[in-house]
């Protein structure tokens, strides 16, 4: 892994990390948005404590333990991935009421163009800032987009301990079998 100094993790702020997506996939996961890690790679889910590449493989979805860098390879499995906003921060709690609505708000058209069957949005709070929905758990919701549907997802953050890597994996492979069914 390359490391960073943490004047060129602050630097990573401005840049955009473009999303991995293409038309009609299973599942498009949705993180929260990119953090300074990932902004300074490129690579969605790139800060090495996170758990979305091991929870990922665990679940069943890739084949492989795949790595950030690795994050085309998805398409070929029709899974893609892009956020609920474009903005870098060091921590989600960095963005505002506002950025969640209006990256809600990007989200639904974009999920609208791609039409992925799934759209898996990694983060209970996340998701319920975006769309206004304090009572959304973890879980298929009843939210659709069109004829897209919607599961929650715990957030595979390491800061995130109520969910160890076997519980995470548990909930994304119940997506899984939905996907695929």
């Amino acid at each position: 892994m390359t490391r960073f100094t943490q004047a060129e993790l602050e630097a990573a702020r401005d840049r955009l990390v473009p999303d991995v997506v293409a038309d009609g996939l299973g599942v498009l996961f949705c993180g929260i948005n990119p953090g300074l890690m990932t902004a300074a790679t490129g690579h969605h889910f790139a800060r090495p404590g996170n758990r979305f590449w091991p929870v990922l493989h665990l679940s069943g979805f890739t084949p492989r333990l795949m790595k950030p860098s690795e994050q085309q390879e998805l398409l070929s499995y029709g899974l893609g991935i892009t956020n609920v906003v474009a903005r870098a921060t060091a921590r989600a709690d960095e963005l505002s009421a506002q950025e969640y609505r209006e990256g809600g708000r990007l989200l639904a058209t974009k999920v609208a163009r791609l039409r992925p069957r799934w759209l898996a949005v990694v983060g209970v709070t996340a998701y319920r800032a975006a769309f206004e929905d304090k009572k959304a758990g973890v879980g298929p919701q009843e939210r659709v987009f069109g004829d897209t549907r919607v599961w929650v997802l715990p957030n595979p953050s390491g800061l995130n301990a109520h969910w160890t890597a076997a519980t995470m994996a548990e909930e994304f492979a119940r997506l899984r079998l939905a996907a695929e069914a």
